[in-house]
């Protein structure tokens, strides 16, 4: 008879549940486990780009979930998911914006799926991304930016008072950091639906 061997994401939640119950700092526990979860999911694949982003949406995934499992507040989360993508995927040679837009829009997409604030895991996903910027050395408008687009085209799907609630959270100043986002695809006409 053989054992199912968890998977990355069965074993990145598991981890999550126990360290955020011990710990209680769901930011700080979140980003060294999503790290490690991005580069060892991604070590010796040889077309990266491709499997990037569905790395990055189990992971985010499972982490949200692992959050709600322990009543772990969605910003911290989505700032602590963030940072830890961006770490691993910089690790690993991937762009930090296209990691930080897919990061993002999963972050409000599972937040969203648990029946979580939006608003605040788009907010923590903007602030984690300046956050990781900061540390890695990039360019956190960039990075912001980024995020904001992945975060408003995930509330987009949602409906128009989603993107609504997301664009007020994710436009402006943001840590001292200029956050541009583009405008989600929406027609003006369409919008006023």
């Amino acid at each position: 008879m053989s054992v199912k061997q968890p998977s990355v994401a069965e074993s990145l939640k598991h981890g999550m549940v126990e360290t955020i119950g011990g710990v209680g700092d769901i930011s700080e526990a979140t980003v060294d486990a999503v790290s490690r979860t991005i580069v060892r999911a991604l070590e010796g694949v040889d077309e990266v780009s491709g499997a990037l982003g569905s790395v990055i949406r189990h992971t985010v995934t499972e982490t949200v979930a692992a959050a709600y499992e322990v009543g772990a507040e969605i910003g911290a989360t989505a700032r602590g998911s963030m940072v830890g993508i961006l770490r691993g995927t910089q690790e690993i040679g991937v762009e930090a914006a296209d990691a930080a837009e897919d990061a993002a829009h999963a972050l409000v997409t599972s937040t969203v799926a648990m029946g979580g604030d939006l608003a605040r895991a788009a907010r923590g996903a903007i602030e984690g991304a300046i956050q990781g910027a900061g540390e890695l050395g990039i360019d956190a408008e960039e990075a912001a930016a980024a995020a904001a687009n992945g975060a408003l085209d995930a509330a987009e799907q949602v409906g128009v008072k989603a993107t609504d609630a997301v664009r007020k959270v994710v436009t402006g100043t943001i840590r001292g950091v200029k956050v541009v986002a583009a405008e989600p695809f929406r027609s003006d006409a369409r919008r006023q639906l």
